[in-house]
């Protein structure tokens, strides 16, 4: 039997280059800032979790690991919580104005329309705060 799964794509051109973007996405105090409370490191196979307040069904945990770890260009990590797993690659891509952030989540199951729905909303939010973050660097 052959499972579908989905995989949500994001992409946003941010006037910043790769390096500043890189910083918000791998040092643990900036992701806090915009995503979650982490223990994460850029270093492979390095076991990590974010961490937000819990909520109904939602015990506030995301177990992760590093998987890819390309400084500048590309990072991903497995994405694990309510027994639902996924992979979120981020790409950055130099542009003439900037940079493309690319964030890709896959393995949302077909029957996991909500969770592939709040992934959007939430994805958005964070990236949005995220841009924030990175104007902010010195």
């Amino acid at each position: 039997m052959t499972t579908t799964t989905r995989t949500l794509v994001i992409e946003r051109e941010m006037p910043y280059p790769a390096e500043k973007i890189w910083r918000a996405l791998t040092e643990g105090p900036l992701i806090k800032e915009w995503l979650m409370d982490n223990d994460f490191q850029p270093v492979v196979g390095h076991g990590f979790s974010f961490r937000s307040t819990p909520v109904p069904n939602w015990d506030g945990i995301i177990n992760s690991e590093v998987l890819v770890v390309e400084p500048h260009k590309k990072l991903s990590y497995t994405w694990g919580t309510m027994g639902m797993e996924s992979v979120v690659v981020w790409t950055l891509v130099p542009t003439s104005g900037g940079t493309l952030l690319r964030m890709e989540q896959s393995g949302f199951g077909s029957d996991q329309d909500a969770a592939y729905k709040g992934a959007t909303y939430g994805w958005n939010k964070f990236i949005g705060n995220m841009e924030r973050v990175v104007a902010a660097l010195q």
